[in-house]
């Protein structure tokens, strides 16, 4: 079982999990209870299961996450901050494009909670896989979709990665095992439990998995959507499984307009994790090198075919939910707290500090970085609408039944159409 020790400190058994470590004795039982079979005492194996927290749950909310992180090379740094520096400046580009009027719909940027998607990501091969939500921008770039096919498929373009079909919350990339941003709540989830279910068929069945082990799922969802069925279902059926895949909540404390703390029974997510059988994990959310350490480890553990992980990020959004949210109901206080705790702002000290490289290089990184979003926008702004013919493709799964014609024109156009249609 992983021990996950470098970003989090054990806390409790199951049993003290589920209870939120109250030693308090149970409520009595039920009159008829005598009438019935005593139950059975759970598993043995249940009673091995750890939910751990980072030092932000425990109390020490204020302070920074200070110094105990294992090593990272100066490589490793540079690549974080750059991927990190990547999705800050790829989203004030978004709200500029958005209020110039060159991005139609609901735009939610990820402002703030860059090293959860950096942390998380950076961490996987190339054939794993990643499935988000609306706020999917930064985990399409963290994953290597080219800044420009991102930024081309919000301007609703041909040259986006979903040929402009697709836009801001539906960003899909085959190449990149990407399989989608998903708007409504909860819905993604279900999509990364089935291709985590691929890929250990993959290699238990059809031997076809790399040299390291099984491909990993990543599932990427808000505190918001904790509430919903599908999260417990696929937590069952994943665990009852051991597929391979690691459950990430990026808790931001807000769904939409409702406070976490109003909306769920118990606040402290990870803590469902033991209630199924696995690890459950919390994480500051606002230090990417926290949140490396445990991803690290729960990535392995899957790979290695021992089962999912649920891991908790706390981290916090910078903007509004969407650009069309005023962001009138976080209290000012509250929001200038996480202000302090810049995920970037903070890796950037850490690397001056470490030695691991000067601030010149850091700001080379940025100019860098200005540039590819620069010509990002420059190339999502040349580039052609989609064609009308594009319409109704993949819409229907017999387009000469009734999507497009052998002469690339709609169907429904021709007078005959509804000839015949029971015979198509």
């Amino acid at each position: 079982m992983a021990s996950f020790t470098a970003a989090a400190k054990f806390l409790a058994p199951v049993a003290a999990a589920r209870s939120g470590g109250d030693s308090r004795a149970p409520p009595p039982p039920f009159p008829s209870a005598s009438l019935r079979p005593r139950r059975k005492p759970a598993p043995s194996r249940l009673r091995t299961v750890l939910a751990v927290s980072s030092d932000v749950l425990s109390g020490n909310k204020s302070a920074p996450a200070a110094a105990a992180h294992s090593a990272v090379t100066r490589e490793e740094a540079l690549e974080l901050y750059e991927d990190m520096v990547l999705g800050r400046i790829f989203e004030d580009m978004c709200a500029q494009m958005y209020y110039r009027g060159k991005m139609f719909g609901f735009v939610h940027l990820y402002n703030g909670q860059e090293a959860v998607s950096t942390g998380f990501i950076k961490q996987l091969n190339q054939a794993d896989c990643v499935v988000s939500t609306y706020r999917d921008h930064v985990h399409a770039l963290s994953k290597g979709v080219p800044a420009r096919s991102v930024m081309a498929e919000l301007f609703g373009k041909a040259t986006g990665c979903c040929r402009g079909q697709g836009g801001s919350m539906h960003m899909f990339s085959a190449p990149h095992n990407l399989l989608g941003g998903f708007a409504f709540i909860g819905e993604g989830i279900p999509v990364a439990t089935g291709a985590a279910f691929a890929a250990k068929y993959r290699h238990e069945v059809l031997k076809e998995s790399g040299p390291d082990g099984l491909d990993v799922t990543l599932a990427f969802f808000g505190d918001g959507t904790c509430n919903n069925g599908q999260f417990f279902e696929c937590l069952n059926m994943a665990q009852l499984w051991k597929l391979p895949i690691v459950f990430v909540v990026e808790n931001n404390l807000w769904a939409i307009g409702m406070s976490h703390l109003r909306a769920t029974s118990d606040p402290e997510i990870y803590k469902k994790g033991p209630a199924f059988g696995m690890p459950g994990v919390h994480v500051d959310g606002m230090d990417v090198l926290k949140v490396r350490e445990v991803a690290k480890e729960a990535i392995e553990r899957a790979r290695r075919g021992e089962g999912p992980t649920l891991v908790e990020c706390e981290t916090y959004r910078f903007r509004g939910h969407s650009l069309a949210d005023p962001d009138e109901l976080r209290k000012p206080d509250e929001k200038s707290h996480y202000a302090a705790r810049d995920p970037i702002t903070a890796l950037k000290k850490y690397i001056i500090e470490q030695n691991l490289a000067t601030e010149s290089e850091l700001k080379s990184i940025e100019k860098k970085i200005d540039d590819v979003v620069e010509e990002a926008v420059e190339f999502a702004d040349a580039s052609p609408l989609p064609p009308r013919s594009q319409l109704l493709e993949n819409v229907f799964s017999d387009p000469k039944g009734f999507g497009i014609g052998p002469d690339g024109k709609y169907r429904c156009e021709d007078p005959l159409f509804t000839q015949g249609t029971a015979q198509v």
